[in-house]
Order: structure tokens, then C-alpha cells, then sequence
């Protein structure tokens, strides 16, 4: 007999709405459901860079509950601790309340308030004198601020090319290493295919990033019994469930690769067909050392690239589908002598310094570990192969009538992109991946609308001519394929404050944020007038050295002015950075504005479909703030930047909202791509629809679409994907896209190296783009590594953000506090026996760069000649809205504290910044430190410690226990 649960038990599915939500009644008159809320609002958190769907419950005008949104494509009802937080976020008693003008010395915190219309005039005055003048001298950089396609946007039109994100700091190797090997990247341009994969990697993978997605991903994975290897110093979060944790050294992720490349070769288990058809392997390459070409493909008359074609005995066109290409072999072209790009990856990778034996002891894994590894790629990727029963046609015409794939998927994250070596780490994942034949094929890393693009993408960046009142005439972030496009003048000194896209960083597709305050404060390479940042918090935890940085945030030159002349900075909260400001535009939460999460930018997509959402306000500011977006755009009005005014001098855009709506990045492509023209019936291009916010937060804040069946996979060669990409504005045309496994644009560099080419390195520059930008990835031992006395500091030391909290944000946060309002360093126990510590006791953890006091926690979970803690946990005294006895101020501590901004002197003399010498991909995680048990009387309290800031003009007092939702029982229980 069947079973019939009683009206209103929650009995469907799990992630499905329910038809009825009231629990049973179980005739103890006790009401299990109360009705919590007046309203239910959908939108986009932002308590991490996840961008999951939530439904925001509203009772009497204020935020009661928040839970994930059932229908999101992100996150499927999915929340986590930091999602549902977000109450305590909106209503935290550090939120900035009117904007401040400073009156004190800077750093100390006094302000006076001062009204919306005397802030606009400052800023504009400021700003239009820059502008009129020398529009490099302001410098505007943000944070994790998810509207990049507007403020890039806005830098463009006020004609600066001093803007960045802060992807420099975060995973700009990510980014670029993926983009310039295969057009796309992990994270937000990618993902695992969870549905079919049998063998996942994760390589530096920590539990804040893209945290609700992966975490129903592994539950599939789990499911299916699906094997999990994850490949990190630290045993948490994922990889603490993962069937096999290989807890490898910090900075060598990129040698245990290539070990299983080595081993893969060897064996002859790679998919030679994926790379005749998908990639560049069979491109010739020319070998004549010395010539102006050698390194560079060999090109047919039109420039197009050439390859051997092993049955006509002869070059043939590389693209054409009739060919049948040589990979291996050495053949001679018009008098020169040239080779297949395979075989010069066979002839590196097969050499023996590459071996599991030989790489082993410095990887700190086994090479018996490292050979069954690459045992099981093989037999999963081509033992275990998928055919799904779909057929599709490729860009040549060929139809195929199933859908091959190899069920090998990897993700990797900032713990090997935040090494000076990263960015080639990044690229050999790429290339093992390949080399296996699992991008975008079932069961393998699947691209993310609108990714893949060419590798590498583009545009350029812009600001080689920068003019008075005159706009770039590009955005001045982009991607470089080659010496002439740096943005350096004719004695090679860098064009930006940041010396992104110059001979210090080429590559530097993010631009370097963590060198902005240096640069600033030396005049190098010139002098700014104005500092504008948004929402990082870049006097504290997101800066290398933090000690100095916050020196040179106050230093004055020889007649007492700041050697930084003015800061203006936004932010929702006060923040360790807001201080140090001189005029502070306070921001929203983002409970009460307007956001845009673009496919310009960083969308929702997800493999199979693009998608976009918003955030619009679900409640009203109780405070004089504005959402800086907003501000942004008056500001752009008040300047009379093009594109922000009409022909008449009139504000072109009321707000961020009308902007949203209203603007075009190119005819017919705005920020969001669902419910386009009129009748808000088109995607992706249309004309604006005056309705189109409406549309979106009817739907639930997002827009999804979904692919049909023949479009989901092989995205790079796929004629319906390709042609669909091209009606989005995706791509420009639909022709397929070639993985770059050699990459052409890095070996113009070394040819400029050598004397090549109408823009040359400078001299003393030579050697270190000969020797880091090679065509093919290649590992090198960490530059702080290879520079310190690895007997005095023996041990690395990392970083990395808990599952709960994200940047600063989560650390102010009174529910998630209670989890962790402390951090320690965590050490293995072997390695603390060696020392003779035990558990809490109170160490200096030393660097090169100074030391800082924190205490430790003995652990097993952690490889032994590594130390970590949590991030942004340490706070300082007066910020946050926390009470000066708080655990975060007293006992929490800060790593950035001990970690170097710049590199140590080279046989030059020359410091370069402390980062990837490709990308200048900031490189936190290469610190090597010692610690030592501190005397008893230095016991009990971190170091160093900092003067207190003062408090802004009514700001309330830290209150001693902050609680939140008794007024709504209060009044549930007077009504009844």
C-alpha cells in the first residue's frame, strides 16, 4: 500500500519548489511554519564571488531571512553560511554612513561629514583638472567589485589608462595562462563536465572560490563514485574529502605536472587525433637560430600558419581539413629547417630532468605516487572513454554522428597561480589536459559562454597616447600578442603607474593592482596626482608589506606635502583603508542597489548556456549613501566624459540603472543579454528595452539560455556553437578556434630578446624576457625561494580564505565570527616536535621582510616543510565596527605583514615587483619564513600592533553582543 504524505510535508524532490510550503499540521498547536515576511525579493548575493540566486525575505521593510533561490542555474537553492549571512553584512555596525572629508593626518581617521553635493564638487575639480591636463595622473583601481565592463569603461572615456581590477592580485595567471593556451580558463570561464566526469583534479583549489557550485558538484562526483585527486599543501575543505590527497610542495605544481606529462609521452597515451584536429601541435616551427623568425611558425604568403603533410611530402595549409599533418620529424621549408610543434614538446617533456625520479624530492611526492597518477589518467582518459548518441557537425562541414569524450576533468585555482612561476603551471595543466583530449568534450573541462575565444583573446590594451580631454581609444585593459603592442615609451619605460603591459610584466591581461601605492609613492615611473580605489582593502590585507604600505600612505616629500597628493576611496564599510582616505564616498550594500553581473564582465554561464543576472535594491538605505556605481556615472555626467553626457551637455544616464538598460558597448550589445528590443524578445543583441530590469527580476534575477544538444560540447570547433557565438557578439566570426599548446606571441619576445624587431627590450632587460617568456611552459624555482637562505627559512608559509568568509567582508560579520574570530598558524606536528612547540603556544613566524606573532595549532593535514593560516581574519584596532578587545585585533594576526612587495635586487641592482615576470600575477604564496617560540612575557597578543582608529562623526560605539531578529518575535508574539 502506497503511502501519502500529509498536505503540505516538504515530500518532493530536493532543489524543486513546492507546490505547498506550510509543514503538516501535527495537532499539538504548534505553528512549525510561521509566516516570516511580507515579501520575498530574488536576487544575486554577494557574500562571495559566486553570484548564487537567494530569496530575500522582507518584514516591515527590513531583511528577515534569506535562503537560495530553488530556479538559479548557480547555485539550484544551494546556500551556504556566508549566503545566509548576509543579514549581518547588511546590517553591520561598520557600514559608513555619509560621506567624510578628512581633517586629520591621514591614517588617523578624523574626518568631519560632509553632504553628496560638496563631495561631487570636490571629486569633479580634482578630476577635471587631471583631466585637462595629463589624464594618466589619476590612477583608479578596484576591488572584487563584479561592474569591471563600467569602471574600465569609465577610465577609457576620462582617458587614463591607470585602471585594473584586482585581478592582478588574485589569479591573473589563471586567466591569462588559460586564455593564451585555449582560449578560455577554470573558474569563471570554465567547469568540470560533473555529470560525466570519472577522474576530477584539483590543484590549488581553497574553499571560497566558486564554493556552492563545486560543493554540488563533488556531491555528484561523490554520487557516482567518481575518483577525486586533489593536489595541495593544505588538507581542507575539498581536498579533505578528496580519495586522495597529495600534499605537495608550494611552487611545484608545475614539476609534478610535467612528471605526468613525461610519463604520458613515454607511453605513447596521448590523443593524437584531438591534436591534429583542435590544436596547434602540428604547426611547423621554424629552427634557425639566430634568424629574425627562428621559434615562429612557418606561414604561407597570406600568413597562414603551415604544416607538414606527411603523405604529399610537402607544407601544406595547417588548417585544411584534406590534409594529414605530420607531429613528429624535422623537414626543411623553402631552404630552412623546421619542426612540428609536438615534437618539440615530445623533446622537452620526454627529457629525464622531468622524470617522477627526478622530480620527486623537490615536489615532496613519491615517484612511484606520480607514476600511478599518470597509470590512471591514462586508463580513465582512454580506457573509459564516453560516446554520448548526439550527432553534430564541425566547422569544416564534417558531421559526426556521436559526441567522444574522455572523462579526465581539472580545476585549478589561486594556489598555483599566486607563484612567480604560475603562469607557465597554468599553462602545463592546459597542456596536460590537451594532450589527454579532454577540453570540452564529455567528462572533461567544458568553456563557459562566452568563452572559448582566440588565444589569445582580444583587444589590446590601449594608452600608448594619452591626451588631454581626450578618451583611449580602447579599453585599457587587453591582451598583447607581441613586443609592439607594450605600452612603454621608446627608452622602454612603462606608459602605466602600474607597469602592467611592460617590459616588468608583458602579459599583465589584469594589470598589477599590488604595485599601485609603491609606484605612486616613488614617482616611478612618474608621478600621480589622485589614487581613486573602490572596495579593496589595499592598506591592509590586500597588500604585500603591509608595514610599508601603510608608510607610504602617509610619507610627505621634502616640503610637507603627501607623496601621494589624494585618495579618494569608496566603500561600504570602515574598513582598514577608509582612513587613510581623504574623501570617502560611502558605498551601499548590496541589498540596496543596482548590479550588473555581465557577460561583458564575469557572467553566471555555465557549460551548457550563457546566462547574466542583476542585483536590484530589495530595501531602502536607512543612511546617506549611494551606490558607487551610481556615483560613478554622475561623476562621468559632472566631467563631461563622452558617452556619459548627451549632445546637449545633459546626463546621458540618471543611473546605474538606466545605464544597465540603456548602454551600448557596440550596436545592439549592452550588460544584459536577455529580453532585448522592444519587445524584449531577443538575446544577446537587440536595441534596449525599457522593461528589461523588470523582465529580470520577475524571472528571478538572472536570465539563462540553454544550448540545444549539438552545441554543448567541442565549443572550439562546433558550427552551430560557432555560428550561435557569433549572433551573440561572442565572436567576431565563426571560425574554429586553435589551441595554442606553443605559444607564437611569447617567442616574439624572446626574438626581441636577441635584437629582433622594431621594439626591443632594454638591455638589462634582455636575459629575463629571454629566459621567462618561452613559447612552451617550463618550471623555475619561486624567486623568493631561490634568493633567501633556505637553511635560516626553512619553511613556506601560505595563505588562504576559509569556506565561510571571503576577503574582509566575512571577518566583520557577527554570525560568521563566532566560527572563526581568531586565526592560527597551522603547523604539522612533526614539524612543530622538531621545534618544540606545542599546541597554542605563541611564535614570531620570520620572514626576509619582518615578523609577526601568532599562535599555532598542531595539525596532521598539511605538508611538513609548509605552514599556513587563514586570511583577512587579523584586524586592526578601531576598524570594522569591532571592539578593541576583539579576538580579531588582539590575537588574530596578518601574514601579509612578513611578505616582500618587491623582488630582492638583481645583479643590477633592480627590485622588480614581487610577481610572476609574465603576467606581474601577484606572488603571495612564495614566502619562506622560520618560526620561534616567543619568551613568556611576549606570549598572549599578536604583533604589530598599530594606533587605533579614531571613529567617524556619529559613528555608534562597538557594541558588546550584536543580535539580530528578537524585534520580529517581539512582534509575532504582541500580535498573538
Amino acid at each position: 500500500m502506497s503511502h501519502r504524505p500529509p498536505r503540505g510535508a516538504n515530500s518532493a524532490p530536493s532543489q524543486r519548489p513546492l507546490a505547498d510550503t506550510r509543514a503538516p499540521d501535527e495537532g499539538d498547536g504548534v505553528d512549525t511554519s510561521p509566516g516570516i515576511s511580507d515579501s520575498i525579493a530574488k536576487t544575486t548575493c554577494y557574500m562571495c564571488a559566486c553570484r548564487c540566486g537567494i530569496d530575500v525575505h522582507i518584514k516591515d521593510g527590513k531583511v528577515r531571512y534569506i535562503n537560495g533561490n530553488k530556479d538559479h542555474p548557480v547555485n539550484r537553492g544551494v546556500i551556504c553560511g556566508k549566503g545566509s549571512s548576509g543579514i549581518m553584512q547588511h546590517y553591520s555596525p561598520a557600514r559608513l554612513k555619509k560621506p567624510l572629508l578628512r581633517t586629520g593626518p591621514r591614517g588617523s581617521g578624523e574626518f568631519r561629514e560632509i553632504e553628496w553635493e560638496e563631495a561631487f564638487a570636490i571629486a569633479t575639480e580634482r578630476l577635471s583638472t587631471i583631466r585637462r591636463n595629463d589624464p594618466k595622473r589619476l590612477a583608479f583601481f578596484t576591488g572584487r567589485d563584479q561592474s569591471q565592463s563600467l569602471t574600465g569603461w569609465w577610465a577609457s572615456q576620462f582617458g587614463t589608462p591607470n585602471f585594473a581590477a584586482h585581478g592582478g592580485f588574485c589569479s591573473v595567471n589563471m586567466a591569462a595562462g588559460g586564455l593564451y593556451s585555449i582560449g578560455g580558463s577554470f573558474w569563471e570561464f570554465g567547469e568540470p563536465d560533473w555529470d560525466n566526469t570519472r577522474y576530477f583534479m584539483l590543484f590549488g583549489v581553497a574553499e571560497d572560490h566558486d564554493s556552492n557550485p563545486i560543493k554540488i558538484g563533488l556531491g555528484k562526483l561523490k554520487a557516482r563514485g567518481a575518483k577525486v585527486v586533489s593536489i595541495n599543501p593544505c588538507r581542507t575543505g575539498y581536498n579533505a574529502i578528496a580519495d586522495d590527497w597529495i600534499g605537495i610542495r608550494p611552487g611545484t605544481d608545475g614539476l609534478f605536472v610535467f612528471a605526468l606529462i613525461h610519463e604520458l609521452l613515454k607511453a605513447g597515451r596521448v590523443d593524437l587525433d584531438y591534436l591534429l584536429r583542435y590544436t596547434n601541435a602540428h604547426i611547423l616551427v621554424v629552427q634557425e637560430p639566430g634568424a629574425s623568425d627562428d621559434g615562429l611558425f612557418v606561414r604561407d604568403a597570406d600568413g597562414n600558419p603551415l604544416a607538414w603533410d606527411r603523405v604529399a611530402k610537402t607544407a601544406a595549409k595547417a588548417t585544411d581539413p584534406e590534409a594529414k599533418p605530420a607531429l613528429t620529424g624535422s623537414f626543411e621549408v623553402d631552404g630552412r629547417r623546421c619542426t612540428p610543434v609536438f615534437q618539440l614538446i615530445a623533446d622537452r617533456y620526454l627529457d629525464g630532468s622531468y622524470a617522477p625520479d627526478a622530480v620527486a624530492e623537490r615536489c615532496g611526492i613519491a615517484a612511484d605516487t606520480i607514476r600511478r597518477i599518470a597509470a590512471e589518467l591514462a586508463h580513465v582518459a582512454f580506457e573509459q572513454t564516453i560516446e554520448l548518441p548526439v550527432a553534430w557537425t564541425d566547422w569544416a562541414g564534417r558531421r559526426h554522428e556521436t559526441i567522444k569524450g574522455r572523462p579526465v576533468s581539472m580545476h585549478a585555482m589561486r594556489g598555483i597561480s599566486a607563484h612567480s612561476n604560475g603562469f607557465h603551471t597554468c599553462r602545463a595543466i592546459h597542456l596536460l589536459q590537451v594532450l589527454l583530449g579532454t577540453v570540452d568534450v564529455p567528462g572533461g573541462f567544458r568553456f563557459k559562454p562566452p568563452y572559448p575565444r582566440s588565444a589569445p583573446p582580444g583587444p589590446k590594451p590601449a594608452g600608448k597616447t594619452v591626451k588631454p580631454m581626450t578618451p583611449l581609444d580602447g579599453m585599457p585593459l587587453g591582451f598583447v600578442c607581441g613586443p609592439d603592442d607594450l605600452l612603454v615609451d621608446e627608452a622602454g619605460t612603462p606608459l602605466r603607474i602600474d607597469k602592467a603591459y611592460s617590459w616588468d610584466a608583458p602579459l599583465a591581461a589584469h594589470g598589477l593592482m599590488h604595485t599601485v601605492i609603491r609606484n605612486a609613492w616613488a614617482g616611478d615611473p612618474y608621478p600621480i596626482d589622485t589614487l581613486m580605489m573602490y572596495m579593496s582593502n589595499m592598506a591592509w590585507n590586500s597588500s604585500m608589506n603591509t608595514v610599508e604600505t601603510i608608510a607610504m600612505l602617509t610619507d610627505h616629500d621634502g616640503a610637507g606635502n603627501y607623496k601621494i597628493p589624494f585618495i579618494i576611496y569608496s566603500d561600504a564599510y570602515y574598513s582598514e583603508t577608509v582612513p587613510f582616505a581623504d574623501l570617502v564616498l560611502p558605498d551601499t550594500t548590496y541589498l540596496e542597489r543596482h548590479d550588473c553581473i555581465s557577460l561583458l564582465d564575469r557572467p553566471i554561464s555555465h557549460a551548457d548556456g550563457p546566462g547574466d543576472a542583476i542585483r536590484h535594491p530589495v530595501v531602502e538605505p536607512d543612511r546617506d549613501v549611494r551606490p558607487f556605481q551610481s556615483v560613478l556615472i554622475e561623476l562621468g555626467a559632472r566631467l563631461g566624459l563622452p558617452g556619459f553626457v548627451n549632445d546637449d551637455g545633459t546626463a546621458k544616464y540618471a543611473d546605474y540603472a538606466d545605464y544597465i538598460v540603456n548602454h551600448e558597448r557596440t550596436s545592439g550589445i549592452g550588460p544584459l543579454a536577455g529580453w532585448r528590443g522592444k519587445g524584449g524578445t531577443a538575446i544577446g543583441k537587440g536595441e534596449a528595452n525599457p522593461n528589461q530590469l523588470q523582465r529580470y527580476i520577475d524571472n528571478g534575477g538572472f536570465w539563462h539560455h540553454d544550448f540545444a544538444d549539438d552545441q554543448r560540447y567541442y565549443k572550439m570547433a562546433n558550427r552551430s556553437y560557432l555560428d550561435f557565438a557569433v549572433q551573440m557578439g561572442f565572436i567576431p566570426k565563426a571560425e574554429p578556434i586553435i589551441f595554442q599548446l606553443y605559444s607564437e606571441p611569447m617567442q616574439r619576445f624572446r626574438l626581441a630578446a636577441r635584437g629582433h624587431g622594431r621594439v626591443l627590450p632594454p638591455e638589462g632587460e634582455r636575459q629575463r624576457i629571454e629566459s621567462y617568456m618561452d613559447p612552451l611552459p617550463f618550471w623555475y624555482m619561486p624567486f623568493e625561494e631561490a634568493a633567501v637562505d633556505l637553511e635560516k627559512y626553512p619553511l613556506h608559509a601560505l595563505t588562504q580564505r576559509p569556506m565561510h568568509m571571503y576577503h574582509s567582508w566575512g571577518s566583520q560579520n557577527a554570525w560568521l565570527r563566532q566560527i572563526t574570530s581568531q586565526n592560527r598558524l597551522f603547523v604539522h606536528h612533526r614539524t612543530g616536535a622538531g621545534l618544540g612547540l606545542v599546541d597554542d603556544d605563541w611564535v614570531w613566524i620570520e620572514s626576509i621582510n619582518g615578523r609577526v606573532k601568532g599562535q599555532i595549532k598542531l595539525i596532521d593535514g598539511v605538508n611538513e616543510s609548509t605552514v599556513w593560516t587563514w586570511n583577512a581574519i587579523g584586524k586592526r584596532r578601531g576598524s570594522w565596527g569591532l571592539k578593541d578587545d576583539a579576538a580579531e585585533s588582539n590575537r588574530g594576526f596578518l601574514l601579509n605583514h612578513v611578505i616582500g612587495d618587491q623582488t630582492s635586487a638583481d645583479a643590477q641592482g633592480k627590485r622588480y615587483s614581487n610577481s610572476d615576470p609574465v603576467t606581474g600575477q601577484a606572488a603571495w604564496f612564495d614566502l619562506r619564513v622560520r618560526i620561534v617560540k616567543c619568551p613568556d612575557k611576549e606570549a598572549g597578543f599578536t604583533e604589530p600592533q598599530f594606533e587605533r582608529f579614531r571613529q567617524p562623526p556619529h559613528f555608534e560605539p562597538s557594541p558588546d553582543k550584536l543580535t539580530f531578529g528578537a524585534e520580529f518575535r517581539r512582534a509575532r508574539e504582541a500580535a498573538e
